[in-house]
């Protein structure tokens, strides 16, 4: 499946803790984007920030016993480690409380940052990081400072923190965008775009932030897939949801790591379908999978 696996990732954003009803969870969408492409055998970086506490510390180790570098993440005195409060409803979907202010929202630019960014293939980055001017800031200035990788960035719209404009420059960066379907819809809308037919959603966003590949996701019943100027639709794999948390952000990076590794859109969607299906069926936002138990819903649905 992955034929390439010398790419070099790296992923800016949240570390943090997703505190359910009765136990917590490492997580923060950035942060899950690496885990599970790092549990495909690609080296991957994190870019982030922590509190000087147990929970930041307990988040370092993990990372590193999961293979990732860890030499971007630094360590802020002043803010602690992040905390989502996650509410699931009875279908097993996930609102969240994203508590303000918090370490990753102060993530400042290191020398160390700086090489792992310049000798990047892929660079994954979100939305959510920009509510605050300093990680904001830097953000933008590793996006600028390597116009070879390729830039993936994925949308996760959490109010009150977001804004049309700095999406906008986001998407312009972008040379892959994913969104979920909701998503996609109100941001169209703010750019001028009415319309319901989601493949004509995808067809504005691409023009008009000139990205020429984007995703949409769209809960059981699956996704589209705009790449190379053609539409691929997968319907999903049906599985009994135990939370939605992460489920996405594993999706999206089975995606990348196939899509990149010259597997055919096809083959790729199905294959991030299956994993992102999986996740959806354990509580939590990284279980740990094996590529037997991807194979087995696969084939199962053949």
């Amino acid at each position: 499946m992955f034929s390439n696996t010398k790419i070099n990732a790296v992923s800016f954003g949240e570390v943090l803790f997703d505190v359910f009803e009765e136990e917590k969870k490492i997580g923060g969408a950035p942060l899950n984007l690496a885990l599970r492409t790092a549990s495909f055998g690609f080296p991957v970086a994190m870019i982030s920030a922590i509190g000087n506490d147990e929970d930041g510390k307990i988040i370092c180790d993990y990372i590193r016993e999961n293979n990732l570098e860890t030499s971007g993440i630094i360590t802020t005195q002043n803010y602690n480690t992040g905390v989502v409060q996650v509410s699931l409803n009875e279908r097993g979907s996930a609102t969240y409380e994203i508590k303000f202010p918090a370490a990753w929202d102060f993530i400042e630019i290191t020398e160390k940052s700086k090489t792992l960014v310049k000798n990047a293939n892929v660079f994954f980055y979100g939305s959510l990081v920009c509510r605050n001017e300093i990680s904001k800031h830097s953000l933008f200035e590793l996006l600028d400072s390597n116009s070879k990788m390729f830039k993936v960035f994925d949308v996760n719209l959490r109010k009150p923190f977001y804004q049309i404009d700095i999406l906008k420059q986001l998407m312009d960066k972008a040379d892959f965008i994913k969104f979920n379907d909701e998503e996609i819809l109100e941001i169209a809308s703010e750019l001028g775009f009415i319309s319901e037919d989601l493949n004509a959603n995808i067809s504005f966003i691409s023009e008009t932030t000139k990205t020429p590949a984007i995703c949409v996701t769209l809960g059981k019943h699956g996704s589209i897939l705009l790449w190379k100027d053609i539409f691929y639709r997968h319907h999903g794999y049906p599985v009994k949801v135990a939370d939605t948390v992460g489920a996405g952000d594993s999706f999206l990076a089975s995606l990348i790591s196939t899509l990149l590794s010259d597997s055919t859109p096809e083959n790729s969607l199905d294959f991030a379908s299956a994993v992102g299906a999986i996740v959806a069926s354990y509580s939590g936002a990284n279980p740990k999978i094996e590529s037997t138990e991807i194979n087995a819903l696969i084939m199962k649905s053949v």
